[in-house]
């Protein structure tokens, strides 16, 4: 459940970090925003939490009605972790504060990401008047996770899974692709290394590098 105060604020932002505020409680809601995940696979997008601690914090998202659990049809029967329709109105909050966070100045540079971090950051970082003319397809497959992503009429769309009739496969991870998208470095030469891997029309995936753009980084003096 819910964590309780014993001063009730009616104010509803201060009712949502209730519900969403301790920590890695967003970030679990980041790892589903592309479908129901296992514990196990939570815990491998998630490797700093505890086990003890992202099970309470799956149990507090479930008892607040954000999140639900499963059990998969046979023969898979796994049990699964999924957002609630209400819980998926919590991308756009993500999506924000992943923008919102993109622009600070003390960022820590060379940290990793989760495959799904990765994806959402295309969505977050998306530069729609660059893309105005494109219509493309892209399958982007990060080790095992496979996303499709549509780029059309200024927006993008990302999905777990592959696409159909792709214009181009893109096979990285989650350190390449970031250089490649915002930090200057060359797509020549990463396919000379050996780090990113492309089936299909090269110069789409040079049209797709060029759909990104970070915000700048905010001011630290007062307004």
């Amino acid at each position: 459940m819910a964590r309780k105060r014993s001063h009730v604020d009616a104010c509803a932002a201060a009712h949502a970090l209730d519900l969403v505020g301790e920590r890695w409680a967003l970030l679990v809601v980041r790892e589903l925003l592309f479908g129901p995940k296992r514990f196990t696979d939570l815990r491998a997008g998630i490797p700093d939490v505890s086990p003890n601690v992202l099970g309470q914090r799956l149990r507090e998202l479930e008892g607040a009605g954000i999140v639900v659990r499963r059990k998969l049809a046979p023969p898979a029967g796994s049990r699964v972790y999924e957002l609630t329709e209400w819980g998926y109105e919590l991308e756009a909050v993500v999506l924000a504060f992943g923008r919102w966070g993109s622009r600070s100045p003390t960022r820590p540079s060379g940290g990793e990401l989760s495959p799904d971090a990765l994806a959402l950051a295309l969505k977050s970082d998306f530069d729609a008047p660059a893309a105005k003319a494109v219509s493309a397809r892209y399958e982007l497959r990060v080790g095992e996770d496979r996303f499709a992503v549509e780029v059309h009429n200024g927006r993008i769309e990302v999905a777990r899974g592959g696409a159909e009739d792709p214009d181009a496969v893109i096979a990285t991870d989650t350190q390449t692709l970031p250089e490649l998208l915002f930090e200057g470095r060359e797509l020549d030469e990463a396919m000379r290394a050996g780090d990113i891997g492309i089936e299909g029309s090269k110069r789409a995936v040079e049209r797709f590098l060029g759909l990104f753009s970070p915000p700048e980084p905010a001011a630290t003096a007062a307004a």
